[in-house]
């Protein structure tokens, strides 16, 4: 139990001179939703593929249920599903059969009719359909549906809200959350940082190749400043002598500043002194720590 379920340890991996990998580090326990993050180019797909063994890496250890991707492909990929960001199906089955067809590539336990046909109604998808006449974003729900309605120990979903409406994506969410209450690890790989942060709870940043962050999103938030709006009843000056206190703005009796973590105690008290009327604290979003890394990086 106390396994990783994805554990990579400096993994590298080169395409002639250029250096997809270079030393990456990634770790995903059971029951955990792991984000997975970096623009085009960074490495996020290699990653995933070394990992489904569909690639050889050249450096490091990359190991899935404490196996080697290549050597035991079909011993990890009977415990695994997969969803990538732009789903092919074959044209001339319907939705079902995509479907019933992916349970039985995959060798997995699949649940009862039952779940099928809750999912099936949960993402509102038509199983009649022919793939051919599917939309993207209807190509996608199959391709969701067959991964949570299989008992796998691991998710791996490569950009999977891609052609989703917001009620869908919702739905998604919530079956993330659910399979992840079960036991299951999910890394999730997404551009979209709000989907991130209200889903995963552990985030890993890469950059060319190479972790750039990774902990949970707490962690990474205590290397960031708090934003603090505060309307004070007197004039909230001295707040600028507050060595804690940085990007101060101030409007009337309304200021807004950002705070280190370490001395939001001292300002709150400064604050107390001077008659609060309102006060609001916003802990850095997962944009601001994304952008923050990759400028440092």
């Amino acid at each position: 139990m106390n396994t990783p379920v994805i554990e990579v340890a400096g993994l590298r991996k080169r395409f002639g001179r250029f250096h997809a990998l270079d030393g990456l580090d990634l770790t995903v326990e059971p029951g955990e939703v792991a984000g997975f993050l970096g623009p085009n180019g960074s490495g996020k797909s290699t990653t995933i593929r070394i990992l489904l063994g569909m690639y050889r890496h050249d450096g490091g250890t990359a190991k899935v249920f404490g196996r080697h991707p290549l050597t035991d492909a079909v011993a990890i990929h009977r415990r695994l599903a997969y969803v990538p960001g732009d789903v092919n199906l074959w044209p001339q089955l319907t939705g079902g059969e995509c479907i019933d067809l992916l349970l039985s590539l995959r060798e997995v336990r699949s649940q009862s009719a039952t779940r099928k046909a809750e999912l099936i109604e949960r993402f509102e998808l038509d199983p009649t359909k022919k793939a051919s006449t599917l939309s993207k974003g209807n190509r996608q729900k199959v391709a969701l549906v067959a991964a949570l309605c299989s008992d796998s120990e691991l998710l791996i979903l490569d950009e999977p809200t891609s052609g989703l409406d917001p009620l869908m994506t919702r739905e998604f969410t919530q079956c993330v959350r659910e399979r992840a209450a079960t036991g299951s690890a999910v890394l999730m790989s997404s551009h979209i940082l709000a989907e991130v942060e209200e889903l995963c709870e552990t985030v890993t940043i890469i950059r060319a190749g190479k972790t750039v962050r990774s902990g949970t999103l707490t962690e990474l938030r205590h290397l960031r400043r708090s934003r603090v709006t505060v309307t004070l009843r007197d004039d909230p000056a001295g707040l600028e002598r507050l060595a804690a206190v940085h990007d101060l703005v101030i409007d009337g009796h309304q200021a807004t500043f950002t705070v280190d973590e370490s001395g939001l105690a001292e300002v709150t008290r400064a604050l107390a002194n001077q008659g609060v009327t309102a006060l609001a604290v916003e802990p850095p979003s997962l944009e601001e720590l994304f952008l923050q890394a990759y400028s440092e990086a």
